[in-house]
């Protein structure tokens, strides 16, 4: 198989994709020799004309300067001086346009020419055997030679490749189109090219020169291979003629079948390439000394009387270059510097021709058509197929556009020949090429200033660390050095220190034996101590802790109250102790009754039993009605005297016996339960708010008070009425009443004292008889009590029907205990004058009804909150129990009041016959006060009644 080099000298070529076929356009410009321009009238030359950085300026203002003198000094690399075009005087050093599509100013050397042309001293040889490569590179590179075939990277630097060449590959294509300038310099210095060519050979030392050139060149052809006939490494090809084949990686693909990486250079794969025309500078600095001063530059177009290429001196405006070539500009004329698919339209025509510059192009409209409108992309794919670089053009628009620079990166922006092959087969007439370049701009600038910044982070760091450097210099500096001792003081420190350590051993034995003596006292203590038990115990802390919470859950956040046990045991007590006091002082009655006794010995056990249960461990029952939801510690007060009354019952249902008048009410009298109920949760609820202070209490069971005063006020009116009424009933039947200690407040007045006594010794007397004759009907004791107990809504209606009959009555005793002539003698005259008793029974009952209405207007609004907080689920039969003794009670009290209505009548009768109106004392007049009085009560009882029924 043959190698390579054997392919490539047997003539074979390659092909790279892509690529286009435009209008050549060059037998405009080829038809005639290069011609020479006459002096302009001034020459503007950049200091930068190249990829690379600016040179030191070396004259100034007003300065003469002979032709090929050097300008500037070539500086940091990549760096190339300027020498003067010709002999004139330094006019002015400022800023100029540049040939640049922005003409951005830059700094520039405006020469006046003298007209002398004068040169300055050359050094020109005929050999170049005596230079070595060090030398041949600094002649090109103090020449000022750059890449003259549109890049400008400097020539000096490419020659100086650390890299093996193994191919020299001469650029002689010049595909654009109109651009000639190559094709007539091969034809007419073809021999100083060749020699160019053998200079770069020896500093390479490649194993061959292979010369492209495009088979439309015949001339040029002819004319480089006569040239080099005398030196067989230097290949001459004709290759295909295709646009962009004069590309630097596409004449290497084309010519050594080799493949640039991307990002790379061709050095990467051992090949260089020089354009002809650098070659043609090279060979003029090396054997005749001149320095780059001048080029050929190709002038055409339609607006061009005699297109042809010039030697054109650097610096020199195009301005100058297109009218010596008689130039008619047209209407919205453009210039171009480059050629139709490469080259850039200048803003203004004093642009001056650099290093770089090879064409000059001036079309006219029909020429060179204008761009249209720039249209959406159709995806047709046509830049893609054109591109020599198998890019994606149409992609890479897009990052474009969205300035995605990663993206633009990533897809191998900086691939791109800029060739425009893409933007030429556009169909919407996209400039893609124009994108491009901005694109490629705009990320230089970013890495630029990303470098400038790392520059100055490293400038900042290092000065840091100098600074801090120049502090501990300064501040070491500034310290005193440590005075050495004498010897004599030496000597002396040494002996104490000796001595010190003769001492030491005493010392610490001593010492020793003192920690000994701590280390035992230490072990002695721990021995003493205790084992350290906080853990366990404060676990123990824990547990107890919560078996006090589940306690205090399961009885009741009210069991938890101290107060509250108090006030229960202390009832407890009271109620066993009077117990008692009536089993060992038995009542006449008593001895008469054995019933009484065994009744009184049950409600001592029962108390016994609830005292017990309430100190011990309290249950929580279902909450009675008359204990408020809002204080819990009431409830379980009333829950438990609700208990005790269940356990009385069931005992009285087993032997049917009289029950204690004083302390509960006789289940078999509705009437007497209701009023012994409504006693008992007084009781509770005064002891309660003695305790603590007051809370609203149930409504439906009792006004809610506000005041502890008012509180005991109540409670003290309620139990006179169930007194008076008693005292009543026995005042009728004149039967001796036994007597029984109530538990109840002290009375501030011992008159009151007094009638309190008396109506409960008749309730007791008149309870014991009704509890003796209805014995025989048990069956409703239980229900009555269940209902009492259980049923809320229904006690709350019983309780309140005899609350309103206990004020009623409780009112009246109260007014009459104002008056103790009246009232004392009460008990003993009403066995003597019925009829004045029951006058006092009805203005009583007139009073106590009076006094019950304004109780129950105040307990208005508490009555109409208890259905609120009631939830108990109602009983059907319960409920007519109720109201089957409602409507008893309702009976029984109009019959009461239609028998005291028939005596006031009488009595009002026989007073008005007997003491005139006029002639009556204050006694009788106050009598019929009371005679109004009761009327009017009598009506509002009525009403009462009415509503009471209603009620139940």
């Amino acid at each position: 198989m043959e190698t390579l080099l054997e392919q490539i000298e047997s003539g074979k070529l390659w092909q790279f994709p892509g690529g286009i076929h435009p209008p050549e356009q060059k037998s405009i410009s080829n038809q005639v020799s290069i011609g020479s321009l006459p002096l302009p009238e001034y020459l503007v030359l950049p200091l930068k004309q190249h990829i690379g950085a600016n040179g030191q300026l070396l004259v100034n203002k007003g300065e003469h300067v002979l032709k090929g003198q050097v300008l500037t000094q070539p500086g940091t690399n990549w760096s190339l001086p300027i020498h003067a075009p010709t002999s004139g005087t330094i006019t002015d050093i400022k800023p100029m346009p540049s040939a640049h599509p922005s003409a951005m100013p830059e700094l520039s050397i405006v020469l006046t020419p003298d007209g002398e042309d004068k040169w300055c001293d050359l050094h020109a040889r005929t050999s170049i055997d005596d230079l070595d490569n060090k030398a041949l590179i600094d002649i090109i590179h103090h020449a000022g030679i750059a890449g003259m075939g549109g890049a400008g990277f400097p020539t000096y630097v490419k020659a100086d490749s650390a890299k093996t060449i193994e191919f020299l590959v001469v650029n002689g294509v010049e595909c654009e189109p109109y651009i000639t300038a190559d094709d007539m310099l091969m034809r007419e210095h073809a021999e100083d090219i060749i020699r160019g060519i053998e200079v770069m050979m020896s500093i390479l030392s490649p194993q061959c020169t292979l010369v492209g050139i495009e088979d439309n060149k015949p001339e040029a052809l002819a004319a480089m291979k006569l040239a080099a006939q005398h030196n067989d490494k230097i290949l001459v090809r004709a290759i295909p003629t295709k646009y962009p084949s004069g590309g630097e990686k596409q004449l290497i693909k084309v010519l050594t079948s080799k493949e640039v990486p991307s990002g790379g250079i061709p050095a990467d794969v051992g090949v260089l390439v020089q354009n002809v025309g650098t070659l043609f500078a090279v060979s003029e600095a090396i054997y005749k000394g001149k320095p780059l001063i001048e080029r050929v530059v190709t002038v055409t177009g339609n607006t061009i009387q005699t297109p042809q290429n010039v030697w054109a001196l650097l610096g020199s405006e195009v301005k100058h270059l297109l009218y010596s070539q008689g130039f008619t500009p047209v209407d919205e004329q453009r210039v171009i510097m480059g050629g139709p698919m490469m080259g850039f339209t200048l803003p203004t025509v004093r642009i001056p021709v650099v290093k770089t510059t090879n064409c000059v192009l001036a079309p006219d409209n029909q020429e060179l058509a204008i761009a249209g409108q720039e249209q959406a992309c159709i995806r047709c794919s046509a830049c893609a197929d054109a591109c020599p670089q198998t890019l994606l053009p149409q992609q890479l628009q897009w990052f474009a556009k969205g300035q995605e620079y990663d993206k633009l990166e990533e897809y191998n922006l900086f691939d791109c020949i800029e060739c425009g092959a893409c933007s030429y087969v556009c169909p919407s007439e996209i400039p893609l090429v124009q994108y491009y370049r901005v694109a490629k701009a705009e990320i230089r600038e970013q890495k630029l200033e990303k470098v400038k910044a790392e520059r100055a982070k490293e400038r900042f760091e290092a000065r840091k660390i100098r600074l801090e450097k120049e502090q501990e210099e300064r501040q070491n500096r500034h310290k005193r050095p440590a005075r050495s001792a004498p010897a004599k003081d030496k000597a002396k420190v040494s002996e104490a220190l000796e001595r010190v350590k003769k001492k030491r051993p005493e010392q610490s034995a001593v010492q020793a034996a003192i920690e000994r003596a701590k280390a035992k006292k230490a072990e002695g203590d721990a021995a003493t101590l205790e084992p350290d038990n906080s853990a366990v115990a404060l676990e123990r802390a824990k547990r107890k802790e919560q078996a006090r919470k589940y306690k205090e859950e399961k009885a009741g956040a009210d069991q938890g109250s101290v107060p509250k046990d108090a006030v229960a045991a202390a009832i407890a007590r009271a109620k066993a102790k009077k117990a008692a006091q009536a089993e060992q002082r038995p009542v006449e009655n008593d001895e008469q009754d054995p019933r009484k006794a065994a009744v009184a010995a049950a409600i001592a056990r029962a108390k016994a039993k609830k005292t017990a249960k309430a100190t011990e461990e309290p249950v929580n029952e279902e909450p009675a009605t008359d204990a408020a939801p809002e204080d819990p510690r009431k409830a379980a007060v009333a829950a438990a005297i609700a208990r005790a009354k269940a356990k009385k019952t069931a005992k009285a249902a087993e032997k049917p016996v009289n029950e204690e008048p004083a302390t509960d009410a006789a289940p078999e009298d509705p009437r007497k339960a209701a009023v012994a109920a409504a006693i008992a949760r007084a009781k509770a609820k005064k002891t309660a708010k003695a305790a603590e202070k007051p809370v609203n209490e149930e409504p439906a069971i009792d006004a809610a008070v506000e005041d502890p005063r008012k509180a005991a006020v109540a409670a003290a009116i309620a139990r006179a009425k169930a007194k008076k009424a008693a005292k009543a009933a026995a005042e009728q039947t004149e039967e001796p009443v036994s007597e029984e200690p109530l538990t109840n407040e002290a009375v501030e007045d011992p008159r009151k004292a007094a009638v309190a006594a008396a109506i409960a010794r008749a309730k007791a007397k008149k309870a014991a008889k009704a509890a003796a004759e209805q014995t025989e009907e048990p069956v409703i004791e239980e229900p009555l009590t269940d209902e009492a107990v259980e049923d809320p809504r229904k006690a709350a209606v019983a309780a309140a029907i005899a609350r309103a009959k206990a004020k009623k009555a409780a009112k009246a005793a109260a007014e009459q205990a104002e008056e103790p002539v009246n009232e004392e003698p009460a008990t003993d005259e009403a066995p003597e004058d019925p009829r004045k008793a029951a006058v006092a029974a009805a203005i009583a009952r007139a009073k106590a009804k009076k006094a019950a209405e304004a109780a129950a207007e105040q307990a208005e609004e508490p009555v109409n909150e208890e259905p609120k907080t009631d939830e108990a689920p109602e009983d059907p039969r319960k409920a007519a129990v109720a109201a089957a003794i409602a409507r008893a009670k309702a009976k029984k009290a109009a019959k009461e009041a239609e028998q005291a209505r028939v005596e006031s009548t009488d009595t009002s009768e026989e007073n008005s016959t007997s003491t005139p109106e006029n002639e009556l004392n204050p006694e009788d007049k106050r009598k019929a006060a009371i005679r109004a009085a009761v009327e009017r009560a009598k009506a509002k009882k009525k009403a009462q009644e009415q509503e009471g029924n209603d009620l139940s």
